[in-house]
């Protein structure tokens, strides 16, 4: 019987690895220059400081999930987009909301036109305006001959004519993001769609996960976060620089996703997952990364998850940093919108919107603590 057992389990311990490393593997891993050492914890710019409690959970819809992101009209209501395809409109003060939209897809990033139409990046149908009246129109859903795979955030000038925005992956869908990072083979792009002349226009293509977009205060450029490098680049859409493409803020802790502008020259991103060695060490061994999608197939990869958010100044540098990560924080904060003396911030694992003081993710700066 003993010979029995040890047999079996030999026979199945070599089955799964037959499995593991010999089955279709559904990336084509890339090889990389990998990143710099993460930033430490316990000291320096990036240090965890818990500055991300208590959080207010500022609206909370019945039966919705994973507010992606939010956006604010002019008369103070709070738009947000969940799960399902749902977007819901909030009053100012978060007490009552009501159906605005179901796109039909899943709805990513919300931005408002200067006209008051509300434009939205939906990672299944693409590049939509919807009216005040809740009409969707669909404005793109391809450029160069490449569908979009993963429409992901926008913004829209103040003249409201271009609408900046990212296809995450023309590869991988929604909600896919993973298997695009594991891969790391460039299937992002940032775009530019012209509202009068209907034209999408690629403006930087070989990305990989271009996430979060927004315009520069003056527009004279365009920052982008490219959630594969943990990072944040400039492209200059303006002047004697227009056309060149620069990094802004490299090197960051986390995975970053949507940055958001504020009124005072701060641009906010949201950090929702710590970096991981499974990426930073594996940029030579791309093997092991398809090893690693074939585990997600099965398993849920060990990603850490914390709140975290970012600030930073006109020079791309660190000046608020704020954490939580004990039982309970408003993890996987996926966008940060300042709003008057607030934070809104989303997330893709609560079921509400969040808001923080600002004064009090402000209160200490990044550099207090080098």
């Amino acid at each position: 019987m003993r010979r029995f057992l040890t047999r079996s389990l030999t026979l199945g311990l070599l089955a799964g690895a037959a499995w593991l490393f010999a089955s279709p593997t559904p990336i084509r891993a890339r090889r990389w220059d990998g990143l710099p050492s993460a930033p430490p914890t316990d000291q320096g710019h990036y240090a965890n400081n818990d500055l991300l409690t208590p959080v207010d959970h500022f609206v909370q819809p019945p039966g919705l999930h994973a507010p992606e992101s939010t956006a604010v009209d002019a008369q103070g209501r709070i738009y947000a987009s969940f799960d399902g395809g749902h977007i819901v409109r909030f009053s100012p003060d978060g007490q009552q909301h009501e159906a605005f939209v179901n796109t039909g897809g899943r709805p990513l990033g919300l931005r408002f036109h200067p006209g008051g139409d509300l434009l939205v990046a939906d990672a299944k149908r693409g590049l939509l305006r919807c009216s005040p009246a809740g009409e969707i129109k669909v404005l793109s859903t391809g450029a160069g001959g490449v569908p979009f795979g993963f429409t992901d955030d926008l913004d829209v000038d103040d003249a409201g004519r271009f609408v900046y925005f990212t296809d995450a992956s023309s590869e991988y869908p929604w909600p896919d993001e993973l298997l695009d990072l594991l891969e790391h083979g460039g299937h992002g792009r940032v775009l530019r769609h012209d509202l009068q002349s209907g034209e999408t226009t690629v403006l930087r293509a070989g990305l990989n996960f271009p996430n979060g977009v927004t315009l520069g205060q003056h527009g004279d450029f365009l920052l982008v976060t490219e959630t594969g490098m943990a990072s944040v680049h400039r492209l200059w859409l303006q002047g004697d620089r227009a056309g060149q493409w620069e990094v802004f803020a490299a090197n960051l802790p986390a995975y970053p996703d949507n940055i958001r502008r504020d009124d005072q020259g701060l641009y906010w991103v949201a950090l929702p997952s710590r970096r991981t060695p499974l990426l930073d060490a594996t940029h030579h061994t791309p093997w092991l990364r398809e090893v690693a999608a074939r585990l997600t197939r099965r398993f849920k990869l060990p990603l850490k998850e914390e709140a975290m958010l970012v600030a930073l100044n006109g020079d791309g540098q660190a000046v608020h940093y704020a954490t939580y990560s004990a039982p309970g924080a408003y993890s996987y904060i996926t966008q940060v919108l300042p709003h008057g003396e607030h934070l809104l911030l989303s997330s893709l694992h609560q079921s509400t919107v969040a808001r923080i003081s600002r004064a009090q993710v402000t209160a200490r700066s990044s550099y207090d603590h080098v």
